[in-house]
């Protein structure tokens, strides 16, 4: 293809594909970001607190109104069984795995019997949003974080947040405290929370209209059966990647706009919510490193609710059961939990050789980038350097293997009800299972020389 019918590709794709994907987006979207900024304007003008715990939850139910209809149901009934579960054992001390036992059999429940799986998936991620807040609400009741339990109407405008309630992110209920309070509106609120839905719009554009094509229109390679397989498998792989990022900077977007994903020092308010960190997962120092900055909120919630309460089992145990109610808040979908569980892997076996390579060589090639007063012999050496580009196009691979299976295919109702086991093992099978196959030789490689 030469350069003249390529950019006549490129024109007719920005046309056909770019424009309308921006438009359907913000048809979509505009009454939920208006819903956000009206909420954040009554926060702003005062008045009792539970005023504006009633705005927040009503402005929430009709946020989830405009995305589910009457699907949002069962949002409130989860929301609702919550704060019941939570008033009928305010006086004990293990409420928050005594609700984690709760809603894990609400949705398994809805999942299985009460929903078909078509409509279950679409609110999937508003339950997902609402059981993590609950959750951690629960366990900060547990240590004292949180002193009493809130009122039904406090509750239920932090959980039913409006900007979180649809696209997410878990936000803490003290982070709810303080937008409710009403920071004044600045010229930094407007740039970052504007900045957010830009790149937002950016990543859609790309999942949609450019990586499908990447290797065909605008990185032409070529090459034998099995390159054209793992090219096909990294376009995949990569438009599910900014599908994240796009609903991740909308999160931020919404979060902000509505009064939320602030810190505050003395006098200096920066509106810094993040959620996704794409450039460290797209280029990783390590699975570790793309694991916190695929979902920054969701890893610091199941880090701080999960892993730390079950670490005294065992690192590895602990990493396995974080990994596990990951992908059982996700529901009950087979590709999602061989993803989940096959990262659980992944991440302990690079943590663990890593860190034992960087004992042997004292190098900083752990998984994580060492502080400037680390103990370390060597730090910026070629070779260290290498080592850490050499683990770096490791996890490009396991990410492009992990990814191959979001390929959509023909069939839109699979997409739409989860995709099948056959689905999974058919796409990991055409790829030879390499990233199993690599994880378990690292894992050899690292009892070996343990």
């Amino acid at each position: 293809m030469d350069i003249s019918s390529r950019l006549e590709m490129w024109q007719e794709l920005a046309e056909m594909c770019g424009l309308i994907t921006v438009q359907q987006s913000l048809q979509q979207v505009w009454r939920l970001l208006l819903l956000c900024l009206i909420c954040r304007l009554c926060f702003r003008l005062g008045g009792v607190s539970t005023v504006k715990h009633v705005t927040s939850v009503l402005a929430g139910m009709y946020g989830l109104f405009l995305f589910f209809e009457l699907h949002m149901l069962w949002v409130l009934l989860l929301s609702a069984l919550c704060y019941l579960v939570l008033l009928l054992s305010r006086h004990s001390s293990s409420r928050g795995l005594f609700l984690s036992v709760v809603i894990l059999i609400y949705l398994l429940i809805g999942e299985l019997h009460l929903i078909d799986m078509v409509t279950w998936h679409k609110i999937r991620g508003s339950q997902m949003v609402v059981a993590m807040k609950a959750i951690s609400l629960a366990f900060d009741l547990d240590r004292g974080a949180v002193g009493t339990l809130p009122s039904p109407a406090e509750f239920l405008g932090y959980v039913l947040f409006v900007g979180t309630v649809v696209f997410g992110p878990w936000i803490s209920f003290s982070s709810y405290k303080n937008a409710i309070e009403g920071r004044k509106l600045s010229w930094l609120w407007l740039q970052s929370f504007s900045l957010s839905l830009l790149k937002s719009q950016i990543c859609l554009l790309v999942s949609t209209c450019i990586a499908p094509y990447l290797f065909t229109l605008f990185i032409p390679v070529q090459g034998n059966t099995v390159t054209q397989k793992w090219l096909h498998a990294y376009e995949t792989a990569v438009s599910f990647h900014f599908s994240n990022y796009f609903v991740g900077h909308l999160s931020e977007g919404t979060s902000m706009l509505a009064g939320a994903g602030f810190t505050e020092e003395k006098d200096n308010i920066r509106w810094d919510m993040s959620v996704v960190k794409p450039l460290s997962v797209e280029m990783p120092r390590s699975m570790v490193m793309v694991v916190t900055s695929w979902n920054i909120p969701m890893s610091r919630w199941l880090k701080t609710y999960v892993f730390k309460n079950t670490v005294k089992l065992g690192t590895f145990p602990a990493i396995l059961v974080t990994y596990t109610a990951s992908a059982l808040l996700h529901g009950l979908s087979f590709h999602l939990g061989a993803v989940l569980l096959s990262l659980g892997f992944i991440t302990y076996v690079e943590h663990v050789l890593r860190k034992r390579l960087a004992s042997i060589f004292s190098a900083c090639i752990l998984s994580r980038p060492c502080t400037s007063d680390c103990s370390h012999q060597h730090k910026k050496e070629y070779w260290v350097m290498l080592l850490n580009v050499v683990f770096s196009f490791l996890a490009i691979f396991h990410l492009t293997y992990l990814g191959s299976m979001f390929d959509p295919g023909d069939d839109e109702q699979e997409v739409e009800e989860g995709y099948a086991a056959i689905h999974t093992i058919q796409r990991w099978s055409e790829l030879n299972w390499a990233s199993h196959w690599v994880v378990f030789a690292c894992w050899v490689f690292y009892r070996l020389i343990q």
